[in-house]
């Protein structure tokens, strides 16, 4: 019986806080077919054998008149099911005129308010027909691999520094004090997670360091990054895709949370949030915009001092 889960999200971290469900699905049906908007959501999950192919759709996904591209695109894969999650009507017909037999979506219609992982849960315990839904899984990684990019016995420490937007990140000063701080308490390696767009960042950073403890991975592939994750110990930094990948690979991972909804940060045990002081995390959301300087580098250290 082919089955397809169809994640309508371009974002690494979105499609990764779906992992669970999908794995859910996969157990149920065998090995599935993912598609996704995510370009590189491939390169993090090639070794899970929950998806027989990861499919990255590049259109056919913004205008409702490309419902019937959509729907050619879809009958190829001849699904007899499709996991559909996000409320979109294009998919829904889409997926009815490839002749699909069984589709399972969200609700139509209610896409405000839509908190991701409540939603996602509830979608999959209604459609398998199953209880208490685990919110998070674990990425699969070949550990020989992984093994290769260990090049020292220091705990190992990565710290993301970039973020999608300048209102999420708690700024490369702070991150420059937190190394330092730390130096002093002992010997770790720090792994800089960061995109090309910051790598001048991430190079300050490095300069600012006495020790030659700091690495910068921007010019790293997220099918090398995700080994760098594996290896280290802990994640500390802005909301990014880095800590969705740490945290479902057991990593204890601090996410500072300036300008990001508490549901991206909702699912996971090894999450530990840090929000500025007297904020009710309720009320953090897209536009907040809050002062990355009311995150102290004491209060960072407060929360991993027992991690570390």
């Amino acid at each position: 019986m082919k089955t397809g889960i169809f994640l309508s999200y371009k974002g690494l971290g979105a499609n990764l806080l779906h992992l669970s469900y999908c794995h859910q699905i996969a157990k149920k049906f065998g090995p599935v077919k993912l598609i996704t908007l995510c370009p590189n959501l491939n390169k993090l999950l090639e070794d899970d054998p929950a998806f027989s192919e990861i499919i990255y759709l590049d259109k056919f996904h913004k205008r409702f008149f490309d419902l019937f591209k959509l729907s050619n695109f879809l009958k190829k894969y001849n699904f007899e099911n499709i996991f559909i999650f996000y409320p979109s009507l294009r998919h829904y017909l889409s997926s009815k005129i490839a002749g699909i037999k069984n589709i399972y979506q969200y609700p139509l219609f209610k896409k405000k308010n839509l908190h991701l992982v409540e939603a996602a849960k509830d979608f999959t315990e209604k459609s398998l027909n199953i209880k208490n839904c685990p919110t998070e899984s674990k990425i699969v990684v070949n550990n020989l691999k992984a093994q290769k990019y260990k090049n020292n016995d220091l705990k190992k420490i990565v710290l993301g520094i970039s973020s999608s937007g300048p209102t999420t990140k708690w700024g490369y000063d702070n991150f420059t004090s937190l190394i330092k701080e730390l130096n002093k308490l002992d010997n770790f390696h720090f792994y800089l997670l960061c995109g090309l767009n910051d790598s001048i960042h991430a190079d300050k950073i490095i300069n600012q360091i006495d020790r030659k403890n700091c690495e910068s991975l921007a010019s790293k592939d997220v099918s090398e990054i995700m080994y760098y994750i594996y290896i280290s110990d802990i994640f500390i930094g802005n909301d990014s895709f880095g800590h969705h990948v740490s945290c479902q690979m057991n990593k204890p991972s601090f996410i500072i949370l300036l300008d990001s909804p508490k549901a991206y940060s909702d699912y996971s045990k090894n999450q530990n949030r840090i929000i500025p002081p007297n904020y009710d995390i309720n009320k953090i959301t897209h536009g907040s915009n809050l002062d990355p300087n009311s995150i102290t580098v004491e209060m960072v250290l407060d929360k991993i001092k027992k991690f570390i």
